[in-house]
């Protein structure tokens, strides 16, 4: 049996979600009218209706976000919302709260969000058989974790394969929230990670000054893919319920090719969507929205930082050679157009920029007088050209339907039948008088038939069922065309109304009696739900707002990372990345950012990084 495989792509609003499905997507996730981990990113329930119309109609599925963190007074709101949601015929909740499955639940598939930090073998075997379908695994999850969680667990993997990154182990970040207030759990992440910070030792010794140390490149397992799929992983995820359209059209664009290059070499995979995807445009990642990329730890420990700027730097474009106020001389990899955004670093090292009025081969008319310090790289991080292309037409997505017209007791009779066996019928009225020129008459019948344009199908082969075909009107052949596909969409959207999943309550034992604040508990019922698992002590999570004003328990960090500051600097001193190793590094470092200090601490045999507060 083949393997189905599902590209899923992130949805901001009901304009994106479709503009993504129509661009390949087999799934997409979109933000629920609350409660999803993108405050800015909430959508009501009518255009989340709306959008698992369209979806179900290509055989795609919607997923709704509900992965915040829930106080008491907010679960019987989430409760509501989960039927609303359900009733709108979403294929599945994305949940973080253990709490909500204390609630009175629909019956709908859940998903254990990536914040329930999906990364502990013995974890994933838990929440697989509370009752998630699906897991959607950390971020840091290594090719060789896949393969060996997929021979433990039966439950769907899904990964992601492009994106932003989290510094931390997603679910695990306190940061924002000590900062800020502003919880990451709830939706409201602040992104300190995101800022520039200066690295001194115990001594006092600046070692790095304002560099963006947390700050790590976009996520990209493109080379990877086919390993992956090797490795039991059946949904690929795309990160980026922020972005713009552009980005997603292009992202999902550029996975959707190399999915489908993969299946076309392997019989043992298909799409879990239907129809086939034909794009106007070039899909390339380095044209929309990156820091850089990095594939992370899907192989191995490298460098991944993205330490110059937190910001997008696009597409490298070429080297200056020359500048004269603002007529710049360069070698250009791309040609330039007017309006195109670019930037590069200064001699300060810190990321400048202008815009182009004007370009002629390796000539640049820059909007402002430009100072550089010899040669420099040039990003093109607004790409004028391409993001007017973008805003069109960019691709079309088709399901191939077999036609077959006949004759019926009355008059005639359009059978449809698509890829996925779908099948409808439309029958008109009409005297069947024989046409004087049969062989025109045919070449009219298909001519009327094969105009699907405006549908979401495309004509694979059409059969007339006729001795000698009839005089068919045009506007009758019109008429059965589009009552035929009208049913068909309805047959095809019953067809993909998600199965229902009740949720069954059991006490399938925790794998651990404890639990410290890391666990996220914030609220009775989610307390409650690890105690019939058979959790004796627990400490409640720091997502509460008054958690920073009571004495806490100092041993808890606010940050756990796989990536590794010394490993990224050259200076680990396990994996000896550099042959001298600064002895400024060999003690405790430490963190500052506006005022406030942080400590970190390298626990070298789990390969980890710590971050606690000072005060």
């Amino acid at each position: 049996m083949s393997k189905k495989l599902e590209l899923l792509s992130p949805a901001k609003n009901l304009e994106q979600g479709m503009a993504a499905i129509s661009h390949g997507a087999d799934a997409v996730y979109i933000g629920a009218p609350s409660f999803g981990a993108r405050q800015a990113a909430g959508n009501s329930i009518e255009d989340i209706e709306a959008l698992v119309r369209y979806a179900h109609i290509y055989g795609s599925k919607v997923f709704a976000t509900v992965n915040t963190l829930l106080f008491d007074d907010e679960l019987k709101a989430a409760e509501e919302m989960m039927w609303k949601l359900y009733n709108a015929g979403i294929d599945a909740a994305i949940v973080q709260d253990m709490g909500l499955l204390e609630t009175h639940l629909p019956p709908v598939e859940l998903h254990a969000s990536t914040q329930t930090h999906n990364i502990d073998p013995r974890r994933i075997r838990f929440l697989e058989q509370v009752g998630f379908k699906r897991v959607i695994l950390a971020r840091e999850t290594s090719l060789e974790q896949m393969r060996s969680l997929r021979r433990e667990v039966t439950a769907d993997l899904e990964a992601f394969v492009q994106g932003a990154l989290c510094v931390c182990y997603s679910g695990q970040c306190y940061l924002s929230q000590y900062l800020t207030r502003r919880s990451g759990n709830r939706g409201a992440c602040s992104q300190p990670c995101r800022s520039s910070y200066n690295l001194r030792n115990a001594e006092g010794t600046m070692l790095k000054h304002d560099e963006h140390l947390l700050s790590l490149k976009d996520f990209s397992a493109a080379q990877y893919l086919e390993d992956m799929i090797d490795a039991g992983i059946t949904s690929f995820k795309i990160e980026g319920r922020l972005k713009d359209l552009s980005y997603v059209k292009n992202v999902t664009a550029y996975y959707r090719r190399l999915l489908d290059g993969i299946m076309a070499n392997r019989e043992d995979l298909i799409s879990s969507g239907s129809g086939e995807t034909h794009f106007f445009f070039e899909p390339d990642l380095q044209r929309t929205f990156n820091r850089g990329f990095t594939d992370y730890f899907l192989v191995q420990r490298h460098s991944m930082a993205s330490r110059a700027t937190q910001k997008s730097l696009g597409k490298k474009v070429g080297t200056v050679l020359s500048c004269n106020g603002n007529i710049l001389k360069a070698r250009l990899t791309e040609p330039l157009h007017a309006g195109d955004g670019i930037c590069f670093f200064n001699a300060d090292n810190k990321l400048d920029g202008f815009m182009v009025n004007r370009a002629e081969n390796d000539k640049i008319l820059a909007n402002k007088v430009i100072e550089f310090n010899g040669a420099a790289t040039l990003w093109r991080n607004n790409d004028f050209a391409f993001e007017k292309l973008l805003q069109g037409k960019t691709a079309e997505r088709k399901i191939a339907v077999d036609m077959t017209l006949m004759p019926s007791d009355n008059g005639i009779k359009l059978v449809l039948s698509d890829e996925d066996d779908c099948s409808a019928s439309a029958e008109l009225s009409m005297s069947m008088v024989p046409a004087r020129d049969l062989a025109k008459m045919r070449e009219s019948v298909v001519s009327q038939l094969s105009k699907l344009g405006g549908t979401p199908f495309r004509v694979r082969a059409i059969e007339l069922l006729f001795d000698e075909v009839p005089f068919i009107p045009s506007s009758v052949l019109n008429q059965l065309r589009r009552d035929a596909v009208e049913k068909l969409n309805g047959v095809r959207l019953a067809f993909f109304n998600p199965v229902d999943h009740a949720f069954s309550v059991n006490v399938v034992p925790y794998f651990s009696e404890s639990l410290d604040a890391r666990a996220n508990i914030v609220n009775h019922k989610a307390e409650a739900f690890y105690r019939r698992h058979g959790v004796v002590e627990m400490e409640w999570g720091m997502d509460i707002p008054a958690f920073f004003e009571k004495e806490r328990n100092p041993s808890l960090p606010l940050m756990t990372t796989k990536y590794c500051l010394r490993y990224e600097l050259r200076q680990c001193l396990r994996h000896k990345c550099n042959n001298t190793i600064d002895a400024g590094y060999n003690g405790e470092l430490f963190l500052e950012n506006n005022g406030r200090r942080f400590r970190l601490f390298f626990d070298c045999n789990r390969c980890e990084m710590q971050l606690f507060a000072t005060d």
